[in-house]
């Protein structure tokens, strides 16, 4: 399968509502086929999520632009990503960002991931195993964050670790359907976005959902 055209295709249909220029060149370099299974991988550029095993997947591309260009990254920001699962959302990240501190629950996921993100050279990606409080809390304040799985409200522990003027990008609803917010970090009022429907899977940990 010619890889290349047809993560050049995928970016086109990406174009018609994704306008951040260097979100789509980031887009146009990953190879997403190294992030799913071997079986699977002639599907690494459907605009669809695809399962990864360990009852995870790897989101939709589209949901993963849109959640890149929401964090408004510039080149110089830390980043923090909450849930790792396939590192597909991280590579896009660390394309565009000084550097991506990686968090992931499922320890032989995050250690496999980590492998994935050596072979294609990332340096500036740090896969953790997450600890009990959510996301990476000696690292912060981080200048932009997001969150790959829905949770049940905005965590207070991920807004304690965002920098004033920093950007939150999670989906928060039910277990089965949630809503993608943007939060912008303001020393008195945030500021709320509400960019649409999404699904993912169940974020699991401290101010979020049981196992």
């Amino acid at each position: 399968m010619d890889f290349e055209a047809a993560r050049a295709r995928l970016v086109k249909h990406l174009s018609a509502e994704i306008r951040d220029e260097r979100v789509l060149a980031a887009m146009a370099r990953v190879p997403r086929e190294c992030f799913v299974p071997p079986e699977i991988r002639h599907l690494a550029y459907e605009d669809m999520p695809l399962p990864i095993g360990l009852e995870q997947t790897i989101s939709q591309p589209f949901i993963v632009a849109l959640m890149t260009e929401a964090l408004g990254l510039t080149g110089s920001e830390k980043v923090l990503e909450v849930g790792t699962g396939s590192g597909y959302q991280a590579a896009i990240l660390a394309e565009l960002a000084r550097l991506v501190i990686t968090t992931e629950r499922l320890s032989a996921l995050a250690e496999a991931t980590r492998n994935v993100l050596s072979n294609l050279d990332y340096t500036n990606i740090e896969v953790h195993v997450a600890e009990k409080t959510l996301g990476w809390q000696r690292e912060a304040p981080y200048n932009a964050i997001v969150v790959t799985a829905g949770a049940p409200r905005v965590p207070i522990d991920l807004m304690a670790q965002l920098a004033i003027g920093g950007r939150l990008v999670i989906p928060v609803g039910s277990r089965y359907v949630q809503e993608l917010y943007k939060i912008t970090k303001r020393k008195k009022k945030n500021i709320v976005q509400n960019l649409g429907g999404c699904r993912f899977v169940s974020l699991i940990g401290q101010d979020a959902w049981e196992e």
